[in-house]
């Protein structure tokens, strides 16, 4: 804490402060004197501007909060109780606005919430106090005017969160063309940007679905989209391999997986997850998912017994799809959609069928009844 010096009024003349009887009369002209010695005896208004400036760099506006704190009476304090002026006498007073003045009250009155500084019923005109250092001052004073409402508040707090001024957030908000400005011309501040955009997206479902429109709406835009998603599919599907152990054939098959095929998912994972950020990796997802889908056919075709519960597996769901064609088909208006070419192609399906169940029956000799 440090002692306040206030600022005080210039004198309005050069006169000296003390009696000329006091100076003793020069023995030799002026333009003799060493320069040192002048130095040494620097002038009263030099000297009083050197305090001034030192208290200021010491308490920031804390200095000049302390002048409004202990002259403007706090609400609900009527005129007869006090010395101290309204918030408006006050600024008509210093030649300034009354909402700066009301900036540097409102200051004060959360520093004093804070129980940084007393409150304003504890001062009485010209009363010094210790004041905080000067870099307190920022976290509790808001130059514009937007820091009083709901939406500045909002950003203020999400300044002091991310451990800046809200100043400076509230000067972005209020100049979104200066923002765009260094969006579109600043590769690091669009990534900023970003980044910001999706951790707010993820608690604002409105948000959410107008970027999904935009994103639809904008063909270049939905390619990347589907593009990223393809790669993140794929990636999804070799460290599904490399962290749990486990294949899916083609036909729907869980297993384990062989130890080298296991080896070979965590190789290729790994060299994904090295890229630096903001790398493609949509080449290497790709080299990765078709080395491992290779692998897995490979696995499957190297067992005799995994190979035909393979092929039995994809037989009976081709079947399951056939059967659920037609038996979403209906045929009352048959008449209205006769053709011999749909007839002529059912009736090759027809001897297809035929010929399925032959070949079915016949092999259920090789195999014991189940």
């Amino acid at each position: 804490m440090t002692r306040a010096i206030v600022p005080s009024e210039p004198s309005t003349t050069a006169e000296p402060t003390h009696a000329p009887s006091t100076v003793p009369e020069p023995t030799h002209s002026p333009e003799s004197e060493p320069a040192s010695a002048s130095a040494s005896v620097p002038d009263e208004l030099v000297a009083r501007d050197a305090r001034e400036f030192g208290a200021y760099a010491r308490t920031g506006g804390w200095a000049f909060a302390l002048l409004v704190a202990r002259s403007v009476r706090p609400g609900g304090q009527g005129a007869g109780e006090t010395a101290k002026v309204s918030a408006k006498e006050f600024a008509e007073l210093a030649g300034c606005s009354a909402d700066r003045v009301l900036r540097y009250y409102k200051a004060w009155d959360r520093a004093a919430d804070d129980g940084l500084v007393p409150h304003f019923e504890a001062l009485r005109p010209g009363q010094e106090v210790a004041l905080p250092d000067a870099d307190a001052w920022q976290g509790y004073y808001l130059s514009r005017n937007s820091a009083a409402s709901e939406r500045g508040s909002a950003i203020a707090e999400a300044a002091a969160a991310e451990g800046i001024r809200p100043t400076k957030a509230l000067e972005v908000a209020e100049n979104p063309t200066a923002l765009r400005a260094a969006i579109m011309a600043d590769p690091s501040t669009a990534r900023a940007a970003q980044q910001a955009l999706l951790d707010r997206v993820r608690e604002d479902p409105e948000l959410q679905a107008a970027l999904a429109r935009d994103v639809v709406r904008t063909d270049d835009l939905k390619k990347a989209v589907a593009s990223e998603s393809r790669s993140a599919d794929r990636i999804g599907y070799v460290r599904q391999i490399a962290e749990s152990g486990r294949i899916r054939t083609p036909a729907g098959q869980t297993l384990d997986a062989p130890a080298e095929v296991r080896q070979e998912a965590e190789r290729h994972l790994s060299l994904i997850d090295e890229l630096d950020e903001g790398e493609d990796a949509a080449e290497w997802a790709a080299e990765a998912y078709d080395t491992m889908k290779g692998l897995v056919a490979e696995t499957v075709e190297a067992d005799p017994g995994l190979r035909v519960t393979e092929r039995r597996q994809r037989f009976y769901s081709s079947v399951q799809k056939a059967t659920r064609a037609f038996e979403e088909l209906t045929f009352e208006d048959a008449e209205d959609f006769y053709e011999d070419d749909m007839v002529r192609r059912l009736e090759e399906l027809q001897q297809a069928i035929g010929s399925c169940l032959a070949a079915l029956r016949s092999g259920r000799g090789n195999h014991p009844a189940g």
